[in-house]
């Protein structure tokens, strides 16, 4: 058994990670700790408060209980937002607290598209403009050419928690053209594990979305390989 440990902010989208887990197989288990969100919005005094490093040792103790052997910070605008040294320094105090390999959504992105071989990406953000734009800036500090940025403007992950296929078709749709090879999604408050097959199939491209490659980055860092194509072009590969 593998166990995967996750560090989740308040409540949103969770759900997606047991929806996941079902289409892993049975030897791995993901462990999903909620950690304290504080202020709920997309704005980045109150996402740097989120993400602070007291935050995410609140809840270290009980993924060791668990069993983790790695521990993903499964938030990106919490990460994103530290900038591309800060989100390091992030996750090597988050290691150092849990004793074990620790990574962010973040980073989940930049070695998803490092795995996958791709370069030039769409970005498809819930968050006000501003914020997606830093996400935008965190994948070319990665070396990724970003060609478009959408932001939906929304402040807050409750409202973002709420959106169906409808809306997560729209928002990617909208920010791909025919010179991207992949569209990112990057809120982990959106439900995105059970629409991932129609998003690809609709838009002839990979699409990357936060909570998908959360658990795919937790797999690499415990050497895990799996063929799950349910979960799209980033779980189908050999």
């Amino acid at each position: 058994m593998t166990s995967l440990g996750f560090l989740y902010p308040g409540h949103s989208a969770e759900d997606d990670y047991p929806r996941i887990e079902q289409l892993l197989g049975a030897d791995i288990r993901l462990d999903v700790i909620h950690t304290d969100i504080g202020e709920d919005a997309h704005r980045v005094d109150a996402l740097l408060r989120m993400g602070a490093p007291e935050r995410l040792a609140a809840g270290v103790g009980e993924l060791r209980m668990a069993g983790a052997e790695a521990v993903v910070w499964a938030c990106t605008s919490g990460s994103f937002v530290y900038g591309w040294d800060g989100a390091h320094e992030q996750v090597r105090a988050l290691a150092r607290e849990a004793g074990m390999p620790a990574s962010s959504t973040s980073f989940a992105f930049t070695n998803a598209l490092r795995e996958l071989g791709l370069r030039r990406v769409a970005v498809a953000a819930t968050y006000p403009d501003d914020v997606a734009e830093l996400f935008a800036a965190f994948l070319r500090a990665s070396g990724a050419e970003v060609t478009s940025t959408r932001g939906a403007g929304i402040i807050t992950a409750a409202e973002v928690a709420t959106w169906g296929e409808e809306e997560v078709l729209a928002l990617a749709t909208a920010a791909d053209d025919e010179t991207t090879e992949a569209v990112l999604l990057p809120d982990t408050a959106l439900h995105t594990a059970a629409h991932l097959q129609t998003l690809e199939k609709t838009l002839g491209k990979p699409v990357l979305t936060a909570n998908q490659v959360t658990v795919r980055e937790a797999l690499r860092l415990t050497d895990r390989r799996v063929n799950a194509p349910e979960l799209g072009t980033l779980f189908t590969r050999q």
